[in-house]
């Protein structure tokens, strides 16, 4: 049996994920709730109120811009 040091175990982390396949939007029914947890906020009753608004303006797509 033979131990693994930490380089050798390193090497299969080598191949990364392309940023852009991490990263989606959602496909639909957007609720105040995620786009107040996709701002990094707490969700309060003045932080879904804020996020009520703001998708009456922008609709779904508030929570896309906020998106890397």
């Amino acid at each position: 049996m033979s131990a693994s040091t930490p380089e050798e175990s390193r090497a299969s982390d080598d191949v990364h994920t392309p940023d852009a396949l991490l990263h989606s939007a959602p496909a639909g029914n957007v609720s105040p709730e995620d786009l107040v947890m996709a701002s990094g906020r707490d969700v309060t009753p003045e932080t879904l109120d804020w996020a009520r608004r703001k998708m009456e303006s922008e609709g779904p797509a508030a929570v896309e811009r906020l998106l890397p």
